[in-house]
């Protein structure tokens, strides 16, 4: 009776702790940490610690510039992560389509930014913008597509995926063309994916079902987003989403929160939350 008592009372406080474990194990989700911006320039240690703790598997930065990550380097960043539990999977970074004058010293920043995350271990580095001209003529949107080919081949050779993440006005017709569909028409899905922000093509009246359908496999990243917290607003309907996510193309879902009802960090973790209870996440 005693050794079954022992075995119970093990058995009581080892079980919780294995199943979450498995949860996290189980949905490999990642957080875009501009959602906790000002926390990272307080305290990048404790935010990640915090994050860690939470639940989430791996990180998408959003703090690059002149080789290091956050103010620090590649590999020390890389090992603040991994000490608490996290992987290093993407980073948002970018410079807008350079003119002739500047294309060399722009060829050279990438050059050093892909060298940086390849020291790091990334797989993904996603440009989250375009300037003016991406907005503006379609003879300017394809020199962006050509650029952005450029770019994806240099990360190719390092054994990294370029992509680009969207915001609502990709969806905007110029010339009675769709920006986005120019895009994924005028890039070479060897080269380049595309980082599906959900909240955003919904901002933008279209529906990302029909995208998968029309453009399947190019969506390899999705940001996972709601007008605040997942599923506080009631237009997100992420569940058939979800459903089409091998169709898709999805590798890896990033949360990411830009408006808050909460702390951010308070705010993080309720997104998390909510697609660890979701059925349909994986």
């Amino acid at each position: 009776m005693i050794r079954l008592a022992l075995l119970l009372g093990i058995a009581f406080f080892v079980l919780p702790i294995a199943n979450i474990d498995a949860r996290k194990v189980e949905k490999n989700i990642g957080i875009q940490l501009w959602s906790v911006r000002d926390d990272m320039k307080k305290d990048a240690e404790g935010t990640i610690q915090k994050l860690g703790d939470m639940g989430y598997s791996f990180v998408e930065a959003a703090g690059y510039g002149d080789g290091k990550f956050y103010g620090m380097e590649p590999l020390a960043f890389k090992k603040l992560l991994n000490d608490n539990g996290l992987q290093f999977t993407a980073s948002h970074c970018g410079q807008a389509l350079p003119d002739t004058e500047n294309w060399d010293k722009t060829m050279q920043w990438w050059d050093e930014c892909i060298e940086a995350h390849a020291k790091a271990g990334v797989q993904y580095i996603v440009q989250p913008f375009m300037d003016d001209k991406g907005y503006g003529s379609l003879a300017d949107l394809k020199r962006y597509c050509d650029y952005f080919n450029v770019i994806g081949e240099k990360c190719n050779a390092k054994g990294i995926r370029f992509g680009y993440h969207n915001h609502d006005k990709e969806f905007e017709e110029v010339d009675g063309i769709v920006r986005y569909d120019y895009m994924l028409q005028n890039t070479d899905p060897d080269k380049v994916m595309f980082q599906l922000d959900l909240y955003w093509i919904m901002v933008g009246k279209k529906d990302a079902l029909a995208y998968f359908k029309k453009y399947p496999k190019r969506f390899e990243l999705w940001h996972v987003k709601d007008e605040k917290e997942l599923g506080e607003s009631g237009k997100m309907d992420f569940e058939p989403i979800f459903k089409k996510a091998k169709q898709s193309g999805m590798k890896a879902i990033v949360v990411e929160v830009e408006r808050y009802n909460y702390a951010p960090l308070e705010s993080v973790k309720k997104s998390l939350d909510f697609l660890m209870n979701a059925s349909y996440v994986k």
